[in-house]
């Protein structure tokens, strides 16, 4: 009798322990830019920047010191290239109030060259209508001399 009730127990259990955890934003993002490495640290620092700054603050006073003449574009929606980086970043809205963070940032990490940002990313059920869901976005960058020169994002072809 207990070897059934604990049976039964776990098939009720068993679709709340496959439920996905929601992905959420990180509640410190300064936090997010420590590295006990100074190189890597100073590398998240300048993509963090680039991003609240120039990506979202459309700065683009900023921009020749924080990206690479030859910047190397891999989103097959933006062209390579800094000035065409900035035709596409003055393309985009500007916001009404420079931003002072970055919204639903998850994670900043780095290695060597390379530094990405992890975002939730917030989707509509594809079978369950009404109702949404997280997963996560992410922008990789790599940084040599103390700009960004690269960039990776798993963007498909925007219609």
């Amino acid at each position: 009798m207990k070897k059934l009730f604990l049976i039964v127990s776990l098939m009720a259990l068993a679709p709340q322990a496959g439920a996905q955890v929601a992905v959420e934003p990180h509640p410190n993002q300064e936090a997010l830019l420590e590295s006990p490495d100074p190189a890597l640290k100073a590398n998240k620092k300048l993509v963090y920047d680039f991003w609240v700054k120039v990506f979202l603050g459309k700065d683009m006073a900023l921009l020749p010191s924080m990206v690479a003449e030859g910047y190397i574009q891999h989103n097959p929606n933006v062209p390579t290239g800094r000035a065409a980086l900035e035709g596409f970043l003055k393309s985009q809205p500007k916001p009404a109030t420079p931003p002072t963070g970055i919204p639903n940032l998850v994670m900043i990490t780095a290695e060597r060259d390379i530094v990405t940002l992890a975002f939730v990313s917030r989707r509509k059920h594809p079978t369950k209508d009404g109702e949404t869901y997280t997963t996560t976005w992410f922008d990789m960058f790599r940084v040599s001399d103390g700009k960004i020169v690269e960039h990776w994002d798993p963007a498909g072809i925007w219609h």
